[in-house]
């Protein structure tokens, strides 16, 4: 939340006092609050490597009212927040895609997804919105 101060002059009294030629100045001080409706948001986006994270979260912070983004390698998750009266949640999901990663909700831009480095291009069929819990496999 931000809060502002604002302060106004206010002139009270600009006749003259019985004893002096002054004028009076009073202030007053207002207190305005203006509200922020931030939103918390976590959903799967596909990829791979730290270049991805780079990639992924840049598109997401791109998103006027955006205030953070942190993609998740290990899990396929970002998780977002933003002034939800500036952005929703399609908007992040498309301008995620726009970059060329799938998203739960919209899919990768093909062109943006040819473009990227080789470690990023991701299995289309791969898990999003992961556990993040790692088990090992017994042979």
């Amino acid at each position: 939340m931000k809060k502002v101060i604002l302060s106004i002059a206010v002139i009270a009294g600009m006749g003259l006092t019985s004893c002096k030629n002054e004028a009076k100045q009073e202030t007053a001080t207002i207190e305005v609050s203006e509200e922020i409706a931030m939103a918390d948001l976590s959903f799967g986006v596909r990829g791979n490597c730290g270049m991805c994270k780079k990639t992924i979260e840049k598109a997401a912070n791109s998103v006027a009212g955006v205030t953070s983004a942190n993609w998740d390698v290990d899990k396929k998750k970002i998780d977002v927040s933003f002034d939800d009266t500036k952005t929703d949640a399609m908007a992040i999901h498309n301008a995620i895609a726009a970059s060329g990663y799938d998203t739960e909700k919209a899919t990768g831009h093909l062109d943006a997804y040819e473009n990227l480095p080789g470690c990023c291009k991701y299995d289309h069929d791969m898990q999003m919105n992961q556990s993040g819990d790692i088990k090992a496999e017994v042979h």
